[in-house]
């Protein structure tokens, strides 16, 4: 018993170390001051025994020098993997006058809709995850529509470039859009944001040099804005698939003592996001999907539980989990853009999604600032993820957007309004 105290005892310590040192040397100097403080004591309680008995106190000094060994030691490379290139669309590559290197998809006009003019732009969630398998189909969808389709990886994300992670930040992803339709070249251009891109896409409504260049804005599912709106503590939308639905299956780099400490550290805010003991390639080239495990489950509603789609292949998979940590925190830091955004002028729709795993207000608190909104449109029967591919869910979230970006009437009702925002709250939980 007295071993076994001791071990955990010396594990613990590690773990303290690893924070007080943020991780230095990939833990190593955790390591060595552990062990070899450990060392000491069990040489100071043998002092006065006979030499077999000096040995017994280093046994739990040796299991736990070995287990905590095995947090210091990468199991995938430390340089960044990027996703092999995908088969149905072309990968490029811009450089943009902020400095970022963004992966780069387009899906010019098909099928026999008129074409539109004005270019669509995408912004993904995450943030700082590549495009899923799942939102290239809704994009080429689009395109089927007559929409000229552009789409771009935040940097660190899929295949873009990793920046220095001091450089993450929710103002240089709004400064990469800015950028990003400068390069495009092609004039005004509308954009759909979904989950973190809607707020990269609300944050550039507040910013008039940028939306100026927005001829239309569609925010879809948006989480929260600024600083005040990140610490309201609403409520949620109607039940999600969250804890009911099936475990995911797959490898899950939390299995392994080196990221399990690393990320749920991380999470906990005990270590930076520039810490020393898992460097950002590392990190993005250890996270998979299994390891957002029932935050998937989240997008979906309670009734979808057992049909939950593949979102993602593995190969194309991509996370940097202390890359979007750090932007969270960037947004829960900053000051309120009520004041700019009451400014904004460019049209602009909001998505809002039944069994939303967004706390509502963060929702409603855009609508009630941005006079620009000119309608909201309810999903009924689809989760944080709108665009799915279960059954016609696809469909309907194409005609919502389609239709305002044409200026056509809605497909379902202009809810809620700003009026019906009390209620709105009151009855939908």
């Amino acid at each position: 018993m007295a071993a076994v105290t001791a071990m955990v005892g010396l594990v613990a310590f590690f773990l303290a170390l690893i924070v007080a040192t943020d991780g230095a040397g990939s833990g190593f100097v955790a390591w060595s001051a552990a062990v070899g403080i450990a060392v000491f004591a069990a040489l100071w309680r043998g002092r006065r025994r006979s030499w077999r008995g000096r040995l017994v106190p280093f046994l739990p000094v040796l299991v736990a020098a070995a287990l905590t060994l095995s947090v210091c030691v990468p199991t995938v490379s430390t340089t960044r993997r990027y996703p092999p290139a995908l088969s149905f669309v072309t990968t490029e590559h811009w450089r943009l006058s902020t400095g970022s290197r963004v992966a780069v998809y387009h899906y010019p006009p098909t099928g026999n809709s008129p074409r539109r003019r004005v270019p669509l732009v995408y912004l993904h969630g995450g943030p700082v995850r590549g495009i899923s398998v799942l939102d290239h189909r809704f994009l080429r969808r689009l395109a089927g529509q007559g929409y000229d389709v552009y789409a771009y990886e935040q940097a660190g994300g899929g295949r873009s470039d990793l920046l220095p992670m001091d450089q993450y930040s929710i103002t240089r992803f709004v400064r990469d859009l800015g950028a990003f339709v400068g390069k495009l070249g092609k004039g005004r251009v509308d954009v759909l944001g979904f989950s973190s891109g809607a707020v990269v896409l609300t944050r550039a409504l507040a910013d008039p040099a940028i939306a100026a260049h927005l001829r239309r804005a569609v925010i879809a599912e948006p989480g929260p804005m600024d600083g005040p709106t990140a610490r309201i503590a609403g409520q949620k939308g109607r039940p999600s698939a969250r804890g009911i639905a099936p475990a995911m299956t797959g490898p899950r780099s939390t299995h392994v003592p080196r990221y399990a400490v690393a990320f749920g550290l991380m999470r906990l805010g005990l270590l930076s996001s520039d810490n020393g003991l898992v460097g950002q390639a590392e990190g993005d080239n250890a996270f998979t999907a299994t390891d957002l495990g029932s935050d998937t489950a989240s997008a979906y509603c309670a009734r979808d539980a057992d049909r939950i789609p593949v979102e993602d292949t593995a190969e194309n998979f991509s996370f940097s989990a202390a890359a979007s940590l750090r932007i969270q925190q960037t947004i829960k830091d900053s000051p309120s853009i009520a004041p700019q955004l009451r400014r904004s002028r460019t049209p602009a729709m909001l998505m809002i999604a039944e069994c939303s795993s967004q706390v509502r207000q963060w929702q409603t608190t855009i609508l009630a600032d941005n006079p620009a909104i000119q309608r909201t449109q309810y999903m009924p029967g689809v989760g944080h993820h709108m665009w799915n591919s279960l059954g016609d869910n696809d469909q309907r979230a194409a005609a919502v957007i389609t239709a305002f970006l044409q200026d056509k009437p809605a497909p379902l009702p202009d809810y809620p309004t700003r009026a019906d925002v009390p209620a709105f709250l009151r009855d939908h939980k």
